[in-house]
Parts: C-alpha cells; structure tokens; sequence
C-alpha cells in the first residue's frame, strides 16, 4: 500500500482521497492520531466532506470501533458531522460520544456533555434512550447526578420508556457518590415499574453497600437476589464482592462461611475469592490456615497470582519465618510464577527484620541477576536492616548507591537515616544529611523533625533543637506533642524554665492539648528548681482544662514537698492521691524512709497509714 502523506487529504479538483476500502480507510485515520499536521489538514478549508458523506460517515464508524488516542480528533469528527444535512443519525453521533468516553485517563466527560449540548440546539436532532444513557452517564461521572435526573425526566417528556440500562446508570450514579438511600430507593420504584433488575444493577449496589461498610445490608440483598428472582442468580463477582468486604472488615468467619454457601450452590471459587480469604487470614495473623488455603486452591487446580504469593511472602517474613517465605518464593517458581519486585522486596524485608543482612545483600545481588532492578523500597528496606544492627556506615553506603543509580530516596528513607544517625550520636551527620535532603526538594516531615530535634535535645543543644522547632513551626509544619514533649522535657533538665514555660504557654494557641506526660514534665522542672509552689498552681490548671494528673505527678510533687521540709502538704497531697487510687512510688517512700534517720517516726507511721 502506498505511503499515505498529508497533502493526500487535502481535495484536488473537488475529489476527496478517502477510499472506500478498510485497510486505506484505517490507515487514513492513523495518520489522523500520529500527525498534528494531518489534523490541520483536514480542517483546511478546502475539505467538504458532503460530497462524501457515506465514506466519511462510514469511516467514522470505522474509526469509533478502533478508538482514538486524542481529543481533538473525535471532537473535530462531530463538528464536521454536525454540519452534514440532512444530519447523520443518533447512532453515529452516539457512537462518536461513547468512543470520546472511552478516553477516560483524558476525563472527557464534560467534552461529551459539551458536544450534547450542541446537538440539543439542532431542531432536526432526535435523541434515543441510548443517547440519553450516555449524556446521564457522564452526568453522573462528574457527580452531578441531579443533572443526570434532569436528563431522565427530560426523556420521560419525550415519550421514552426507560429500560433497565438508565436505571444502572442512574442507581451507580447515585452509589458512585455515596447515596445509598437513594439508589435503594430508586431501585425499589424500578421493580414497582415492573423492570426486572439485572445483574449489573444488584452488583452495583452490593460493591455500593459494602464500599460504605454496610456487609449486613449487602448479605441481605444476596439473600433477597436468591428469595425474589430465578433469572437473576448471585454470581462469582457478586460473591467476591462480599467476602472481600468482610475479609477487609476482619470478619474472616462470616467470610468463610459465605465461601462454603457459594461452593454448595455450584459457584466454583477463582483466585479472586481466594486472595480475598488469604488477606484476611494474612491481616489476622493466621499464617497456618493461609498457607492451607494456598494448598486448597491448587489442589482445585486454580493458579495463584503473583498477589497471592506476595501476600503470604510478606505474611510469614513479618511473623519471622523467612524460611518458610522462602519456600513459599521457591513454590511461586515452580508453578511458573515469576517473582516481581514486590516478592523480592517482602522477602528482604524478613531477612533485615530477622537481622541476615549477608542473606539479604545476596538476595538484592540475585534480583539483579535475574533482571529485577532493585527500587527506593529495597534500598530503603537493605538501609533500615543496617541501621537496625547499627551499622550506620553501610546504611550510608546504601544511601550512595542509590543516589548513583540516580534513585532518589525519599521523605521516609532520609528520616530512617537521620534517626539512626542521630541514635548513633552522629548528630552533625544527621545534620549535613537534613540539609541534602532538603537540597533534593523533599520537605521533612514529622519524624525527620522530631528525630533530629531529639538528637540535638541529646547531645546538648537544646539550643539549636529549639531552633529547628521555629523553623519546623515556620515552614507551616505543626509540631505534635511528641515533639513539645522532647523539646521541653530536656529544657527543664538543661535548666532553661522559662523557655520551657514560654513554649508551654503557646500550645493552646497553636491547637495542642498538653497531655499528663507533659504537664508531668513541667512540674518536675519546678520542683528541680525549688518552685513548688509554681508547681502547684500548674497541678490546679492541669485539673482545670480537664487533664486528670497522674501517679506520677503526685509523686512528683511529694517529693518536692518532703526536700523542702514541708511535711504538712506532702501528707496533704499523699491523702489526695491515695484518694484517687495511686500509690507512693519506691523514690517516695524512701524519701519517708530517711525521715527514721532524723528520729521522726510519728510522721513516717501517719504517712505508712
């Protein structure tokens, strides 16, 4: 076949080359998707396609069962049909809509909408119900399911009957945005109107019900779908809907017990319901029943997917079995399955946690053999399983390959790193590391700034770890009470009271509650400094804003009181907590204790009872 160019499509001496036969037809539109500079051709205004109009109408059809890759072709299409007298049919203008919706990853759904609209603006047009699926269709997509009503009602004017295809639409519509009342209410009007639902209708709300958590309300129309219909039977994908929503709900029992009623009406399992029961066994932590479920699928002659294998892999290297993971990867071999990086990654992860790092370097070395490049995850994990073992120096050789493999490693691999760094107390590491990640354009997030805040909190610089907190607070990061309570527990201890009172006395307003282990903290840095009385007061406005303190506050407090020689309120504070149910911790009591060495037995015998 000759070379098709694009002055070929334009019209010499009012004859349009744009044969009749498919294979130059489809070339022809080939063209049209791979050349922008075809589509400028054909909107040249030299092309009249109405000397033409059955093999450019017929072309079009062609080309709407084949697809398109862009926009601006189809669209272009109907533009140039629109223009046609008479007018092509709804069939043709339905079937260059529906072809535009295929392009979903484009959303052409308010495109669809768009070119409904100007066909509603030609007298000559009438549509037909499926048409007006489309239109409602897209309506929906874009959850305006009151327009896709309009459309309804404005079909029902024009004297058509819906059938059981608008109402899926409508009913999936309304399920697709979460307005299940209504589906189940439109539902029960369509069987009032004597349409029998179908299949797809009753899957799409049990997918409905069980997306919003409702399993009971999704058993109950499958038990209604059985009572009511002989023509509509419950089928696999119904049945996996629902196990699958039970399984991910940890209701493993109700799930297999659904399972057995589905074998015992002749529903035969695929590897959907399979891999819905094994990630419920696997979220559960019962390895044993999984791996018998792995034994029962094959044994009924159902291929496991890589899914299926990843997931018992991972199930048994958190659990600490690598070795039977390891037979499960070898079983995954054997049945023709090749492991993926998932497979390879979930193992790594067992060996880290199991601490076999020479295992798991071997095996990062196999994946690349066996042409499965390792990932961020990898490296990540491999760096993780280092820092565990307190290697930082690998781990930081780990981070080298990455970066020369020209992977870049992201928010939570950085931030292992800088923990274990600063665990390591290589606190200016962790700092020069802080600030290459942020040269990368990867913002820390909380546990990077709560790892080095601790770390600078450690060694000393508190500082330079108050510093960081602006700086977290600054780049519009809100700092949580993990983070306060570092921050001001080592200030207390640096002796820095007021810095540690200032950022206290600023939490409310930043929307941080002050818990018990916080409150407990301050106080304990009153009462090193001998302000008990300060401390006092910060019990009361603990007890105001509705933080009930602790044994170990009350502790605290007694302590402070019994060192100051004010034994009046220690017994005062000690009847207050026993009240409330605590105790005198071992530190306390042998702060009474020592009252024997100064010959006071009278108060330690009222403080014992």
């Amino acid at each position: 076949m000759p070379k098709l160019s694009c002055t070929n499509l334009h019209i010499n001496g009012g004859n349009f080359y744009l044969l009749s036969r498919t294979s130059f037809r489809n070339h022809h539109f080939r063209q049209f998707n791979r050349r922008s500079s075809c589509n400028s051709a054909i909107k040249s205004p030299d092309f009249d396609v109405s000397n033409h109009r059955f093999t450019f109408l017929k072309s079009v059809r062609q080309q709407c069962k084949l697809g398109f890759q862009n926009l601006q072709i189809p669209v272009h299409l109907f533009h140039q049909m629109l223009s046609l007298r008479p007018l092509p049919s709804v069939f043709d203008f339905t079937a260059i809509l529906s072809a535009i919706i295929k392009l979903k990853h484009l959303r052409p759904h308010r495109t669809v909408i768009s070119l409904a609209r100007h066909l509603d603006l030609v007298s000559e047009f009438r549509p037909n119900l499926h048409f007006v699926c489309v239109v409602a269709n897209c309506y929906c997509h874009l959850g305006r399911v009151d327009f896709a009503f309009a459309v309804f009602g404005k079909s029902i004017k024009l004297g058509f009957t819906p059938d059981c295809v608008l109402f899926n639409t409508l009913i999936n519509g309304l399920i697709q945005n979460y307005q299940l009342r209504q589906a189940v209410s439109v539902l029960d009007k369509v069987v009032k109107l004597g349409i029998r639902p179908s299949i797809v209708t009753h899957g799409a709300m049990v997918k409905g019900l069980c997306r919003i958590g409702d399993n009971a309300g999704a058993l109950r129309l499958l038990s209604k779908m059985k009572a009511e219909s002989s023509s509509c039977k419950p089928n696999i994908v119904i049945y996996n809907t629902i196990i699958d929503s039970l399984c991910k709900d940890r209701m493993l029992i109700e799930a297999k017990n659904l399972f057995a009623v589905m074998v015992s009406e002749g529903i035969e399992p695929d590897v959907y319901t399979y891999n819905s029961l094994i990630r419920g066994m696997y979220n559960l932590g019962c390895q044993e029943d999984a791996t018998s479920m792995l034994s029962e699928m094959l044994e009924n002659d159902i291929s496991a997917s890589a899914v299926t294998y990843n997931m018992l892999v991972d199930m048994h290297c958190k659990d600490g079995n690598v070795d039977e993971a390891q037979a499960i990867v070898e079983l995954m071999v054997e049945r023709g399955e090749t492991p993926n990086i998932i497979t390879y990654n979930a193992l790594l992860d067992g060996y880290c946690l199991c601490g076999q790092m020479r295992k798991a370097k071997k095996l990062v070395d196999l994946m690349t053999k066996k042409g499965c490049l390792p990932n961020r995850v990898t490296y990540s994990t491999l760096m993780s399983g280092y820092i565990r073992r307190k290697n930082i120096d690998k781990a930081l050789e780990i981070l080298k390959v990455m970066l020369q493999k020209h992977i870049t490693p992201d928010v939570v691999t950085f931030s292992t790193l800088i923990d274990g760094l600063c665990k390591a107390n290589r606190v200016a590491q962790a700092g020069e590391l802080f600030e290459q990640m942020r040269g990368y354009g990867i913002a820390p997030n909380l546990y990077t700034y709560a790892s080095l805040i601790d770390g600078l909190c450690k060694s000393s610089q508190t500082d330079e770890a108050v510093s960081v907190l602006k700086e977290m607070e600054s780049h519009g990061l809100t700092p949580d009470i993990v983070i306060y309570n570092i921050v001001i527990d080592h200030l207390c201890e640096a002796g820095q009271l007021e810095e540690a009172e200032r950022i206290f006395s600023v939490l409310p307003s930043k929307g941080v509650v002050p818990d018990s282990k916080l409150y407990c903290t301050l106080v304990k840095g009153f009462c090193k400094k001998g302000l008990v009385a300060e401390a006092t007061k910060l019990l009361s406005k603990m007890e105001m804003n509705g933080c009930p303190p602790d044994s170990g506050i009350y502790n605290t407090l007694i302590r402070a009181y019994i060192l100051s020689d004010d034994f009046t309120n220690a017994l005062y504070y000690r009847d207050i907590m026993v009240n409330k149910g605590f105790a005198a911790d071992v530190s306390t009591i042998s702060l009474f204790v020592d009252l024997l060495s100064r010959g006071d037995k009278a108060l330690l015998e009222k403080f014992i009872s």
